[in-house]
């Protein structure tokens, strides 16, 4: 395994933690969790406050393709794509890509981005419904996190099992307390989260061999 900064070029988004601390409550999480319209297009308190393509994951896209050399042909897929964005900025930079992406949402699925529409899967990440080795890369952005541990592990199983080799996972963490209160006043779906120590221990469990890296929120 590696650890790879690879979303450093993202914009980092701006977040007002006391108001959705005071807007947080049962029914709100549980909305939430749903990823229906509320979570993706709804108000801030339910999750991204309007979720719409800006063109920011072309670069996250142009890295992917260098440091895992994916090249004309080669099967990549998204585990927890939403909207399919990056799987768009993929193609973006190489239209003979063969993209796709996988998503518990419905409503993403019927709102993502034309060139990658037919291309996401509904379904979980606990049970990918790939054969084994049918992928020369596979990612999964702040999505694992949303499992308890032990679904989880499965989740990281399966990521491992449809890859060839080579994968990159990125999952909520943080390295000390005053992140960790942030964190935790913060989100709203995230099931399992830790440090990264007890990460890289879930991901011995799961016998993972891919990259990884973690989301801080401070």
């Amino acid at each position: 395994m590696r650890h790879i900064q690879l979303l450093d070029s993202l914009p980092k988004p701006k977040r007002n933690i006391e108001k959705r601390l005071e807007s947080k409550d049962p029914k709100v999480i549980a909305i939430a969790k749903q990823y229906g319209q509320l979570y993706w297009d709804g108000p801030r308190d339910y999750g991204y406050g309007g979720y719409y393509y800006d063109g920011r994951w072309r670069s996250v896209a142009k890295d992917i393709i260098d440091i895992y050399e994916l090249r004309d042909g080669h099967r990549i897929l998204d585990v927890g794509c939403g909207k399919g964005f990056l799987l768009k900025d993929l193609l973006l930079e190489n239209k003979n890509l063969n993209i796709f992406g996988l998503d518990i949402s419905q409503y993403a699925i019927n709102n993502s981005e034309e060139e990658v529409f037919g291309r996401i899967h509904l379904g979980t990440a606990e049970s990918l419904p790939f054969p084994d080795n049918s992928f020369d890369f596979v990612i999964s952005l702040n999505t694992i996190h949303n499992f308890k541990r032990n679904n989880a592990i499965k989740a990281v199983k399966e990521i491992e099992r449809v890859s060839k080799g080579k994968s990159f996972i990125q999952v909520d963490s943080y390295y000390n307390e005053k992140q960790k209160e942030i964190f935790e006043s913060w989100v709203l779906t995230a099931e399992y989260y830790d440090y990264p120590e007890e990460w890289l221990k879930l991901y011995k469990e799961a016998g993972y061999t891919g990259d990884y890296d973690w989301t801080i929120i401070e």
